[in-house]
């Protein structure tokens, strides 16, 4: 953490440099020492430090400044620091101005010049006033900041992206912040629209409204591939693509895992998984994404993030992996964990507020701001369960509108027994939306009964959707067999869809259509929707990989 930060003004350098070289000499090891010619380029230095996020400890001005003297200069630079100390360098004949700068901006103490000797006349004077500054001073914040609205889909990306990759960042709503504001408008301008969200970064740089990619690289996450060929290439960072990671890695294979936005996949966006062996209590999705992340690269696995697959191709016995951004990863064999892409909801108005009220998955990163207020989980099984449970520690209510009779035969029972224990949680039954409402942000929602196609507005804040998913197996669609759902047929089910193996062995339990080519979790035909399962079929992946590598 940078120091804070003691400010000498003087327009007479001999003077400024004596301040300067009496302030460093014995605040030195604790505090930055900065000199500034005048108030004005003093104004200007303290505006760049705020953009940093730095503190300023105290000023230390004189008064007979041409241009702007230094009650002038105090009066201004409170307005940016309100909680440093200010200390006045006066002559004898500036008596009355000093005691004039005490009421007019709270002077804190005034110095006569000169101050020979400092061990007597100026540090027993700031040792006392910074004492007092250190014991109230606001909290130091030396990390990513990210300015932008509640209402704005991009500033959700972005703040989804970074809590997921569990990297610190604070928040600034420039609809709730002054400071916020004024930061946006100093790089926007001041006019109606604002280019949100703005990322600004220890080092004094920033990015407006960036994209996964850019934002990836910036807080040093790996983007490109270190080789151009692998042993084993795995296409998705969920939980199955982090179990082929690990098993892949530590059994000695060269491997790299490809992930788009952020490792967990749709796991990694539940609140809290309480059925997953090992862990009594529970563990977030983010954090089970964390953990295997960091084994897996421990083990040397890399992990590509911000990086789009987009196509796969086989030539011989090698694949080729091909990338949005133009580039190629050869491999000798590959495993397809890309899981399923979340269903929309096809309701009027709901992708105009996507990410300004409306959410697709448990979107904890935007729970808290809707404290005390009314929000809607849309959806019946465990992934809905778990984000109303998260909800409800914030939510005035959370209303779960299921489209079933019952929630028995899509979410577990813990689940079901821990919403009937939560008195704000109410479930409706055979119910759906029909309609959202609002101009910037949602308000309000139009909700039907099945049974008795009764329609009634209720007012919402947020809606969060969890209606199920579509397999995302079209990187591979044209070369390996699916059913006419998507999904990827591996193992026997080749054979009962009628297609040719074209070895003279059956596949593996995990092999498609093409041999070395492995597909595992839910993107996978037939498999049970849990993460245990998808870890096992993703190292189990690994094992078949081992078996093929062998035979070619």
């Amino acid at each position: 953490m940078p120091a804070s930060t003691i400010i000498c003004v003087d327009d007479e350098p001999q003077v400024l440099n004596a301040v300067e070289r009496d302030l460093r000499s014995y605040y030195g090891g604790k505090y930055r020492i900065v000199k500034a010619g005048s108030g004005a380029a003093a104004l200007d230095l303290l505006k760049r430090l705020e953009e940093r996020g730095d503190l300023v400890a105290l000023f230390l001005a004189d008064q007979r400044m041409p241009g702007m003297t230094g009650t002038e200069f105090l009066a201004e630079a409170r307005k940016i620091y309100p909680t440093a100390k200010k200390v006045l360098l006066t002559a004898y004949a500036d008596t009355e101005a000093a005691i004039s700068c005490i009421n007019s901006v709270g002077l804190d103490h005034y110095l006569m010049k000169p101050w020979d000797p400092p061990e007597t006349h100026l540090y027993p004077v700031l040792d006392d006033l910074l004492a007092d500054w250190e014991a109230t001073a606001p909290v130091e914040y030396d990390g990513i900041r990210v300015a932008g609205a509640l209402w704005s889909s991009q500033s959700h990306d972005v703040k989804d992206f970074l809590a997921r990759h569990q990297i610190p960042y604070q928040w600034m709503d420039i609809e709730r912040d002054e400071k916020a504001l004024a930061a946006v408008e100093k790089i926007n301008g001041d006019g109606e629209g604002h280019d949100i969200p703005i990322v600004f970064f220890p080092d004094g740089t920033h990015l407006i409204k960036p994209d996964t990619r850019a934002l990836a690289e910036k807080v040093g996450l790996q983007t490109v591939a270190d080789h151009p060929f692998y042993d084993l290439v795995i296409i998705g960072g969920g939980p199955a693509g982090l179990g082929a990671a690990v098993y892949g890695a530590s059994e000695g294979l060269r491997t790299a895992m490809i992930e788009k936005a952020a490792t967990g996949g749709q796991a990694g966006s539940s609140s809290r998984i309480e059925n997953y062996l090992g862990f009594p209590n529970g563990l977030s999705g983010t954090d089970l994404a964390r953990r295997a992340s960091t084994q897996a690269r421990r083990l040397g696995a890399e992990i590509l993030t911000a990086a789009d697959a987009v196509h796969v191709r086989s030539e011989y016995q090698y694949k080729i992996v091909e990338l949005s951004n133009g580039a190629e990863l050869q491999c000798r064999a590959v495993v397809i964990a890309t899981g399923m892409t979340t269903r929309k909801l096809d309701v009027e108005g709901v992708d105009r507020l996507t990410g300004a009220g409306i959410y697709y998955g448990a979107a904890n990163t935007e729970a808290a701001f809707y404290r005390d207020q009314p929000v809607f989980v849309i959806g019946g099984a465990n992934s809905a369960g778990q984000g109303a449970m998260l909800f409800s520690q914030f939510a005035s209510k959370v209303t779960m509108i299921v489209r079933a009779e019952s929630l028995e035969a899509t979410m577990s029972k813990y689940l079901i027994d821990q919403i009937a224990g939560t008195p704000n949680i109410e479930v409706l039954f055979s119910s759906e939306v029909t309609k959202v409402y609002g101009e910037t942000s949602l308000e309000g929602v139009d909700l039907r009964n099945k049974n008795s196609n009764a329609i009634e507005k209720l007012h919402a804040a947020a809606m969060f959707i969890f209606i199920g998913a579509a397999p995302h197996s079209e990187l591979v669609a044209d070369l390996v067999a699916t059913n006419d759902a998507g999904f990827i047929l591996t193992g026997v089910d080749i054979a009962v869809a009628g297609v040719n193996f074209p070895l003279e062995r059956d596949p593996y339990m995990t092999e498609t259509s093409v041999p070395g080519i492995f597909a595992a979790g839910d993107v996978q035909h037939g498999t049970v929707k849990r993460v245990a399962t998808a870890v096992g079929q993703g190292a189990l992946s690994v094992s078949f990989v081992h078996q093929y590598l062998s035979l070619v």
